[in-house]
């Protein structure tokens, strides 16, 4: 378990957990565990990503992937571990922290669907199938909402719901998530093509070896590069529009997304 969840990465999810309290100055202790939660369910689909079965890389973030240490069996239960002990986590929100049970509800409930086959694994599926040929960039975008911004979504809902964000701003947070997490997979694509191996921790041009369709297959490099800027400044309005009371890290990392280069 500890292997791959220590493994590095942007820690992107959880940062947004986080940035979401924070956006309502609501309990950050209580979110560091629900931010963790949502890190296991990010690395669990990874293992499990990683996979002979499924898409059967040897590294991940400059690493082996599990089961090329450990053996496909042990990568397996890892990855059943990181899941079940997320749920875990977010269930005891509420004797550890005082959060109120109908919120620790609300955050279970988002976190089975939106990481469930109604969310993210619903994702990985239809891109297992789409790997016989996509013909429309909606089958894309629907692959990238699950498989991707359904967890994000999840990260940002989870922070609101614990510092008590009304239905408005939960909207807004929905919103946000939906839109950054399409230009995260975006941008996913575009570095495929013309990102730095060294930074991104694995090889390149990896689509197209694979003949998997891509945002810029459908559209292009430039025009995939401006879908991003769009969905960025769409996400962060809804922010600013919503009337949080410290939004500056929410901006802070849509922004960051847009710009990286790993």
């Amino acid at each position: 378990m500890l292997y791959s969840l220590m493994a590095g990465g942007k820690r992107m999810r959880p940062l947004l957990v986080m940035a979401a309290c924070e956006a309502m100055e609501g309990n950050e202790d209580a979110a560091l565990d629900a931010a963790c939660a949502v890190e296991m369910v990010h690395t669990y689909s990874l293992i499990h990503d990683d996979l002979p079965a499924m898409d059967n890389d040897d590294y991940r973030r400059g690493k082996l992937t599990n089961h090329k240490v450990f053996g496909e069996a042990a990568a397996i239960l890892a990855g059943d571990a990181l899941l079940t002990h997320a749920f875990y986590l977010v269930a005891q929100l509420s004797g550890t922290y005082g959060i109120p049970a109908d919120k620790v509800v609300e955050i279970t409930l988002d976190l089975s669907e939106l990481s469930g086959p109604k969310g993210m694994v619903g994702g990985q599926a239809a891109d297992m199938e789409g790997e016989q040929g996509l013909t429309e960039l909606s089958q894309l975008e629907y692959i990238h909402l699950h498989k991707t911004s359904d967890l994000i979504m999840f990260s940002l809902l989870a922070g609101g719901r614990i510092a008590g964000a009304d239905a408005a701003r939960l909207e807004a947070l929905r919103i946000f998530g939906r839109k950054i997490g399409l230009a995260f997979q975006i941008q996913d694509d575009i570095l495929d093509i013309v990102g730095d191996e060294t930074k991104l921790g694995k090889k390149t041009q990896s689509d197209i070896k694979q003949e998997k369709v891509t945002y810029p297959y459908f559209i292009g490099l430039e025009a995939s590069k401006k879908e991003v800027e769009r969905l960025t400044e769409e996400a962060k309005s809804a922010i600013s529009k919503a009337g949080f009371t410290n939004p500056a890290r929410l901006l802070e990392i849509a922004d960051y997304l847009m710009n990286r280069d790993h």
